[in-house]
């Protein structure tokens, strides 16, 4: 069932969304050669508690962190911990924030240092089909014109998208429905509608749309090994626009 928010309920989730808009500002202005994931992860969390939100992340399926964060081949879910960033790196920063028990989700993929230009590319062209996504995300479209809107732009850049995650729903619950697969799944396909919340995120491989998962249970890795890069929004639709809540 889909979870329609009043306009004082999407007030609350943008209130999330700027704590969560300071906590990236701040891992994004430390990252550089040398910063450890774990490192960045602490960063997010004291943001978070100074502005008086909670993380997300933290402990949700007993997640042991309050930020996920992904490297080169790994996609989403990756554990912060001692790995160091290295010059070239790319790297996945998954935030969710929640705030007067409301929740916002985020997520950019950034470059380390001077990143390749296919790399680059990479991250372009993902911010790319978010964008077109949103477009797309408007009252009375439905849930698989996102989808197909990612796709479409994925593959004519030559990249895939992954199949087994998508977005979904947000705001009173981290996971809320509806599911918002970046390929046209054939599963439910509910109509758009005023008060609808979306965390939109396009996970994006370089190379074949197949994953793996580690044996920590939660990092998300490309079978072939090659890069991927996610970004994510979380969106209001109002009747007559559609409304980014979150910034990176």
């Amino acid at each position: 069932m889909i979870a329609l928010k009043t306009p004082q309920d999407i007030d609350g989730i943008r209130q999330a969304s700027g704590i969560l808009h300071e906590a990236m500002k701040a891992m994004r202005n430390a990252i550089a050669p040398g910063i450890t994931t774990r490192e960045l992860d602490q960063i997010a969390h004291t943001t978070i508690i100074k502005r008086g939100g909670s993380a997300a992340f933290l402990g949700y399926c007993d997640y042991p962190a309050s930020l996920c964060i992904s490297v080169n081949e790994e996609v989403i879910h990756g554990i912060p911990g001692k790995r160091k960033l290295a010059d070239g790196d790319i790297v996945g920063l998954d935030l969710g924030v929640i705030y007067n028990r409301y929740y916002s989700d985020s997520a950019v993929t950034v470059p380390v240092g001077k990143a390749d230009n296919e790399d680059q590319r990479l991250i372009r062209v993902t911010e790319e089909c978010l964008e077109h996504a949103i477009k797309k995300a408007v009252a009375g479209n439905r849930i698989r014109d996102i989808s197909e809107a990612v796709y479409e732009h994925a593959r004519q850049a030559g990249f895939d998208v992954v199949r087994e995650y998508c977005g979904h729903g947000v705001g009173f619950a981290l996971h809320e429905d509806p599911q918002i697969y970046n390929y046209p799944h054939p599963g439910p396909n509910p109509k758009l509608k005023a008060g609808m919340v979306l965390a939109i995120e396009p996970m994006i491989n370089s190379g074949t749309w197949r994953i793996k998962i580690l044996d920590d249970g939660w990092t998300v890795k490309t079978a072939d090994n090659r890069k991927s890069a996610h970004c994510e929004h979380t969106v209001a639709i109002w009747d007559d626009r559609t409304e980014i809540l979150t910034k990176w």
